[in-house]
């Protein structure tokens, strides 16, 4: 079993109220169906924002562009609870 490398704590973060996501270009998966029970994903110049569609006041999460990488590959290879249960 191959475990992936742990992200360090700092690459997941809220987003501070200083950064401007105004003009955020917000993605939601075409498997969404059009309903608002997803989650939203933007790519800023050093991070990846996530939000929760269904309550998109709150400050989105911010993830360095390596932890990302890791999340969305780590869903791509399959269902985590087979590979580490």
């Amino acid at each position: 079993m191959n475990t992936p490398p742990m992200s360090a704590p700092h690459d997941v973060t809220t987003a501070p109220h200083d950064v401007d996501l105004a003009h955020t270009r917000w993605r939601k998966s075409s498997y969404s169906g059009g309903a608002n029970d997803c989650v939203e994903v933007a790519e800023l110049s050093e991070h990846a924002a996530v939000r929760d569609s269904k309550d998109i006041g709150r400050q989105p999460l911010l993830f360095s562009k390596a932890a990302m990488r890791a999340l969305v590959s780590g869903i791509a290879r399959g269902p985590i609870g087979e590979r580490w249960g």
